[in-house]
Parts: C-alpha cells; structure tokens; sequence
C-alpha cells in the first residue's frame, strides 16, 4: 500500500530544505504524485531539491510540478520498479488507486467536480489517477466520475495518452474576440436560470425528429428538388431586382435578356471561369448555356448555386454576361419573446468534436472541456460531433474493442455527471462522422431512451435551427465550409474568402447549397428539400470546419466557427458567446451583433 502523505508532511520536509509554499493546489499536488508513485514525503522532496537544483532554483507551482513529473518522477517510475508493480500502476488498472481512496474516504463525495483535472504534461496514467483533491470525499463516486468513464483502456488494448496533446501550450488563449457587451464575464450564473427558452424552432411536423430510410432516391426525384429551389429562389430573384420576366437561357435571341438558373460545370473537374454553365430550371426549358464571364468585373460562383443573369446570346450555345444576380437572405425572426434590456445575459459554450487525439482513444480533450463548463458554469452548451470519430486511427484499424455505442453512451453519461452540479442545458448534435450514427444528410438526432425525459438535453438533428430566449441558432456540424471553399471560384472581390462563403450559405438560404455535394456527404434530397434549408435567417450561425475558426458579422448574422476541440494529435478550440440585450439599442435593430461578445479559445 501507498504511504501516508499529506500536506502537512511535505511543508515540514519542505522547511529543512527553507522552502516554503502557500499554494493549496500546489500542495495537493504534490500529495497526488507521491501517492501515484508511492514515496514518502522526504523522499519526494529530496528528489524535487535535486531537480530544482539543476533548474537554477526552480519555484514550486503546478506547471513546475507537472514539468518535474514528466522528467523525474515518470522516468523513476519505469526504471526502478518491478514489472508486477508496473501492471499495477499503469493507466488501465484502476482497482489499486480505488483501494487508496476506499480506505480515506468517510462520505460520498460533495462536488462531483473535485473529480475532473486535467492531465500532467506527459503523463500516460493522470486520466486514471486522483483528482486534484486526493483527500475529496468520493470513494462511492469515484466509478462514475468522468476520468474513469472515460478510460482509454475501455476502447482499446493500448491505452495511452497523447503526449502532444498534454505537452501543448496557449491553454486558455484567446484566438479571436468579437464584440464588446458592456461589463462582458464569461462565468456564468451561479444558479441555472429556470426560465431559460430552447427548444427546436421548427414544430414537430417541420423538424426531423427521427430516423428514416434512405438509399432509395430516384433521379427524377432528385430533379424535381432542384427544380424547385430554383423555382422558389429565382421568384424572390424576379421580384427583389424587378426583372419582368426570365427567358429561356438556350433561346437565340439579338437583345440583352434575363435568365435564371443554377451554377454547374461542363465536366467532372473542378469549376473554373472557362467551364461554367447555367442550367435552367423546367419553366425556361431545363437546358443548359454555357457562360462568358469575361465581361464582369466582380463575380463569386459555385457548382449548385441559383442565379439570374443579364447577357445577350446571339446564337443560343453561350450567354455573355453583363450582370450578375445574386441571392438575398431570409429575414430576421422577429417575436415579442425576443431578451428584454433587464434580462440576465445568456451565457453559451460551443464545441465541436472528435473530443479525442487522433493517436489516442483518451478522452482527456473532452474532460478538460468538462472542467471549462465547471469553471465558466454556461447556461448553455451546444455540443457537436463527432463524439466517436469514424476517422480516428484506432477506429480505422478496427483497434477498439468495445462496441461504439457503449463508448458513446460512456461519453454523454460523463458529460451528464460532470456537469450536473453546473446545471447548465446540454444541446448535442449529430455528425456524419459519428460512426455510432446514421450516415445520411439530413442527420435525424441521437437516439438516448434514458435521456428523453432528461429537461437538461436536447437531442436535434444536423442541421437544425434553435431557439433561445428568443435568439435563433442555425447549426450544422456538416464541413459546408472547406466543400464549398474547395469549389468556389471569384473575381475582383477581394481577399476575404470567407465572408463570400458565409454570404453564399446565407443567400442561398440553405445549410448545404453545394450541388453536387462531395463524396462525404450522403444526401437524401427529398428529406433535404424539408429539413436542409433554413427556415430564416439565424441571428447566429455555428459552423463548425476544419478551416481556420473565426466570428464575423456577415449581413446581420454572426457566424462562429469555433474549430475542432482537437485538432490531429494537438489541442484545438471552442467558442463561447455572450448575449445580452443592450438598452441603447434600438428596438427596430433586427441584427444582433451589437448585443453579442463572442471569443474563441484554446482548449
């Protein structure tokens, strides 16, 4: 069995040496590394003199302590034990720091967020050591605390920990800031607000609330969709620039005319200035025209997109363009339920999954995310998957050896008890790359029997729009952003890609307006046709890529990428959001963006 350590014996050791320290979280961990490597207090303290010794006096802090575990005691550990004491000390066996605990604990644990740390850099056994608290009352809650949950030597026979990802730097660094909310604090509320209102925008007939068959699309099917987004945009085309009437694109004609329909390319390459056709939809003929550009100064163009344009085509095989009519966006949701001026402010926290390393099944990413939510105590957290990563490489190579929807049922019961005493609302949000999960765009919603009578979850679709205290939310965890950056081609608009990008989803008034979409994104368009487009336009829009993250205010919505919570095998970001209903503004003000602070963070 371990010594017996505390606090009191490692100052008095620490005063024959005249070196003090104050630092309570300090302290407790030193407790921790002693009774993890099972050495006494004098004996602890003898090897960090020796170490700090040779750092030119190093002070004792937890980031010094960390450094020191990495480079002392972790080596001391692999060199100087037996193998029987390796087997028993190494991450997946759990059952000997059970024991220790077992035998020091008297009550069951009062805050069940003593559990949750985050791991030492370079250490491959703290996700299934002690918390930062050793002395926390526990032992009955200690098999359900997250770090246990999510034990790597649940999925797979090699459990170790990512030492890029716990050796990264800038943890907590702001990358981007956006807004300025008078007297802005991220920590929440103590209390969680009772009145808070989300719910799904869209009623239970409008929304995707369940699973459905797909694989079974015709190509007329298909046709007829198409031909109706271009039907329903060109008419609000029509009467938004006063076009009298559009003609049909393959018809010769000798004077300037207007035509509508949607961007496509003349082969299986990607589009460029020399390959763009229009297609028409069946009112103009359903043909195709090919397309001069040459005559624009200025022109933002993709494979799907529903245009009308102004050109002469004197011999019906190619229009040449004078002018270009792009989409305009939905409205704003306007509703007397919208945050009055005296309102406390909502506090939201987005993330975006995989929520583990890509060379480790350790979920050390997402219970760090876990001691975030506990830390700044949200009223909201919106989070999207993929929470078991279809391109992980353990799962790639078949590697886990639990079936997936166990490792996510572990996931969200962790998230669940890890923020339970934070009593904020939990929103998830499917992905494709979910392998647990449908692989089908429209993605129905996670199914969880045990949480549907859960009032802290709420289970949505991809995507969806979401309603809270009277902001609305588009979501999408789909890659629109690198699809569509990938096949854009622009001229003379300048350096801001992604603004165009933003702009586009929003004109387009739809969550994936690429036609035809890559080849990781299986959709079924007739569910797409129903729960694809966006019924407004959000006030904020998440949309999480594998692009650069950002928060930009694009024609009245604030966008949030807040990248990945891992990025490879190194930390990634969140986002979070501050909303708060300013007295100043007025009340005709339809953009939110005066009452909104947003920033993304390093994990």
């Amino acid at each position: 069995m371990s010594p017996t350590v505390t606090t009191e014996n490692l100052k008095s050791e620490l005063e024959m040496f005249c070196i003090s320290c104050e630092d309570d979280s300090a302290l407790e961990k030193m407790v921790e590394q002693c009774l993890c490597n099972a050495i006494n207090a004098d004996k602890w303290v003898l090897e960090w003199v020796a170490y700090s010794t040779t750092k030119n006096g190093l002070a004792i802090s937890v980031d010094t302590l960390e450094q020191f575990e990495h480079e002392v005691l972790n080596k001391r550990h692999k060199s100087k034990h037996s193998s029987k004491t390796e087997e028993r000390h190494r991450p997946r066996d759990i059952h000997t720091i059970q024991e220790i605990f077992r035998i020091k604990a008297e009550e069951e644990e009062d805050n069940l967020l003593d559990c949750y740390t985050t791991p030492s850099k370079g250490s491959q056994k703290r996700v299934l050591t002690t918390p930062e608290n050793p002395y926390s009352k526990r032992s009955s809650a200690l098999l359900a605390s997250p770090g246990v949950l999510l034990s790597p030597a649940c999925f797979s026979p090699c459990p170790t920990s990512s030492q890029k990802y716990s050796q990264r730097g800038g943890k907590g660094e702001v990358v981007v800031s956006f807004g300025a909310v008078q007297g802005t604090r991220w920590a929440g509320r103590k209390a969680p607000s009772a009145e808070l209102q989300l719910e799904l925008l869209e009623g239970p007939e409008d929304s995707l609330r369940s699973s459905y068959k797909y694989m079974f699309q015709r190509l007329r099917d298909i046709r007829n969709v198409l031909t109706d987004k271009i039907e329903m945009l060109g008419e609000d085309l029509r009467s938004h620039y006063n076009i009298e009437e559009f003609s049909p694109a393959s018809l010769p004609a000798q004077d300037s005319v207007s035509v509508l329909g949607q961007v496509c390319c003349d082969s299986n390459g990607k589009l460029n200035a020399q390959s763009v056709l229009l297609e028409a939809g069946q009112e103009q003929g359903g043909q195709q025209v090919r397309v001069d550009l040459s005559e624009l100064q200025q022109y933002s163009l993709f494979p799907g997109q529903v245009v009308a344009m102004e050109g002469m085509n004197t011999t019906g095989g190619k229009l040449m363009v004078s002018k270009l009519y792009e989409g305009i966006p939905l409205p704003f949701y306007s509703s007397e339920a919208k945050m009055d001026s005296d309102e406390e402010p909502v506090n939201v926290l987005v993330a975006c999954g995989p929520y583990t390393p890509s060379d480790s099944l350790n979920f050390e990413p997402l219970l760090d995310l876990i001691h975030v939510i506990g830390r700044d105590r949200p009223d909201v957290c919106i989070l999207l998957g993929p929470f078991v990563d279809s391109k992980h490489e353990e799962i790639a190579k078949s590697q886990v050896t639990e079936p997936f929807e166990a490792i996510f049922a572990r996931c969200i019961e962790s998230i669940l008890e890890g923020t339970k005493s934070v009593g904020c609302r939990l929103v998830f949000v499917p992905s494709q790359r979910d392998i647990h999960h449908h692989y089908i765009y429209p993605q129905p919603p996670f199914t969880l029997p045990s949480l549907c009578k859960n009032p802290r979850v709420t289970l949505v679709p991809d995507p969806c729009t979401v309603l809270i205290n009277g902001v609305t939310f588009g979501i999408t965890s789909t890659d629109i952003l690198l699809h569509l950056g990938a096949e854009e081609i622009s001229s003379g608009t300048g350096s801001d890609r992604f603004s165009r990008l933003l702009k586009h989803i929003l004109t387009q008034r739809s969550y994936y307006p690429l036609y035809p979409p890559v080849e990781d994104v299986n959709m079924d368009y007739e569910k797409f046709q129903s729960f694809g487009q966006m019924p407004l336009t959000p006030d904020i829009l998440i949309i999480p890529s594998e692009l650069r993250y950002l928060v930009k205010d694009i024609i009245g919505c604030v966008c949030v990428n807040p990248g990945r919570l891992t990025k490879g095998q190194v930390g990634g970001t969140y986002g979070r959001l501050l909303i708060q209903r300013a007295a100043s503004v007025d009340e005709d003000e339809k953009s939110i963006h005066h009452c909104l602070a947003a920033q993304v963070v390093k994990i």
